[in-house]
């Protein structure tokens, strides 16, 4: 019976199989022609996206004879980008929203397709929802810099394209602002410019020493060390200002209470007793006079020393943003005051020094990362030392002679700047100039928030006893006028 059974499905399965051959090669084309027509509409909205690349620029170049150079019309391009609002929806079916600054709507839904969405709605972004971009805003915040740098290293190192690794970072972020970010650098890698140049294209957004380092990286070919090196150098700069704002928090909190401790006492703790005190014939002290004339004073134009101080805090922003010698005169008065001139020296040194040794390890010429940290620094000073050696270079200088003696460069600093220069081991010793004043900062900033503590606290002693006092003296001589 066995032996039948056999027999049966040997001859079924011989005549069944022209027919499994047929729906496996059927299949088989089906899914051939699935891939291809995924291949070709990929190439056809890459090839969408060069046409209208190329129509820009034919039509810029009738538009303007006189561009010669990339940059140039790579400025014409920016200007002509518009801002648009998208609403698409993910391989999970999420809806997400975001904008797109690009030149048409056709170029916006074909980045869209070929990220793999499905597009729901493209729609100009409008004139009172378009973005205010301010001096100063819209950077990456150093931490956030760091976290992103790390990450992209990590996934390089693990194999995955650096294409892919920023998608990544578009999709696991929740805000839009930074997957506007991210995707324009992934169009930017998509239409085949270098990763150096998609960071450029936003330099508004990631600071110069990143794009400059980039280059550099992309020229020895190992992007992988060079990011994590400048995600260590932001963390760093993460912490310095965490330190900062640790040390300032607390005196920040205690002269807002005070203030407002003095404005409460004045405004109706003091005006209680100066109808008392006026009803008396003896003439009172001078403090009482001056602390019932400053309540009266505070109690009726209180409004006015508000817009005044709001006023004068913002005069004092746009000067030192928009004025270069005002902006110099108070750098330099910080620096020099005894103990808070020491904190930012130290942190301007150390800061200086760890970027110019990062530049000068990467094989960035001496004279190139002047010019990187002339525009890099926000210090008028140490811009102004600089200014200085680079003249001196194209003198034919050394650059120690540049730091000999100012009063803002530490004495140990320029000495192991001249032994650098002298060895040829300045980078090396740049990092370990780095390290000693870095560490000087540290301590300095925790030996000031141990100090600041009590000096505050005296100080809000004082303006409430002053207070006090100024209105318990009187008593004692109405006291004795009774007695």
């Amino acid at each position: 019976m066995n032996i039948f059974i056999s027999v049966y499905h040997m001859v079924r399965s011989i005549f069944t199989f022209p027919k499994k051959l047929f729906i496996n090669s059927k299949e088989s084309k089906i899914k051939k022609e699935k891939e291809q027509e995924q291949k070709d509409r990929i190439a056809r909205i890459q090839e969408e996206i060069k046409t209208q690349s190329q129509g820009l620029d034919n039509k810029k170049n009738d538009e303007s004879d006189n561009i010669q150079s990339g940059d140039g019309l790579d400025e014409l391009v920016e200007r002509k980008r518009v801002s648009f609002d998208y609403v698409v929806k993910n391989d999970i079916g999420q809806t997400i929203k975001g904008s797109f600054d690009a030149l048409s709507e056709s170029e916006v839904k074909a980045f869209l397709i070929n990220e793999g969405y499905e597009i729901i709605s493209i729609t100009p972004q409008k004139k009172m929802n378009m973005e205010i971009k301010l001096p100063g805003f819209g950077k990456m915040k150093a931490g956030d810099i760091s976290f992103a740098l790390t990450q992209l290293s990590t996934y390089i190192r693990a194999g995955i394209p650096l294409i892919d690794s920023v998608r990544i970072l578009a999709k696991q972020t929740s805000q839009p602002s930074k997957r506007k970010i991210y995707d324009r650098i992934v169009y930017d890698l998509v239409t085949g410019e270098s990763f150096s140049k998609a960071l450029e294209h936003q330099s508004d957004v990631f600071p110069r020493l990143l794009i400059n380092m980039v280059k550099t990286s992309e020229m020895t070919g190992d992007l992988p060390s060079v990011l994590d090196e400048m995600s260590e150098y932001y963390t760093s700069i993460e912490e310095s200002k965490k330190q900062m704002m640790s040390a300032l928090t607390y005196p920040l909190v205690v002269l807002v209470l005070t203030i407002i401790v003095l404005v409460f006492c004045l405004i109706f703790i003091v005006p209680s007793f100066t109808s008392m005190y006026d009803a008396g014939e003896k003439e009172l002290p001078i403090i009482t006079q001056f602390t019932m004339s400053l309540s009266s004073f505070v109690g009726n134009y209180w409004y006015l020393l508000l817009i005044g101080l709001i006023v004068l805090l913002v005069a004092y922003q746009m000067a030192y943003h928009s004025i270069k010698s005002f902006r110099k005169t108070m750098q330099t008065f910080f620096m020099k005051l005894p103990v808070i001139g020491k904190i930012i020296i130290y942190n301007e040194v150390n800061m200086f020094t760890k970027t110019f040794a990062s530049l000068l390890n990467h094989s960035v010429n001496i004279s190139d990362s002047m010019d990187i940290l002339s525009k890099i620094s926000n210090n008028e000073i140490y811009k102004e030392i600089i200014m200085n050696t680079l003249d001196t270079l194209s003198k034919g200088g050394k650059i120690s002679s540049s730091f000999r003696g100012h009063w803002a460069f530490p004495i140990v600093a320029y000495e192991m700047l001249v032994t650098g220069e002298s060895t040829g081991q300045l980078g090396t010793m740049m990092e370990k100039v780095s390290n000693h004043f870095g560490s000087l900062h540290k301590n300095m900033i925790g030996s000031i928030k141990s100090l600041i503590e009590p000096i505050t606290l005296v100080i809000l002693a004082f303006a409430v006893g002053f207070i006090l006092i100024s209105i318990i003296v009187p008593m004692f001589g109405m006291y004795e006028t009774i007695t």
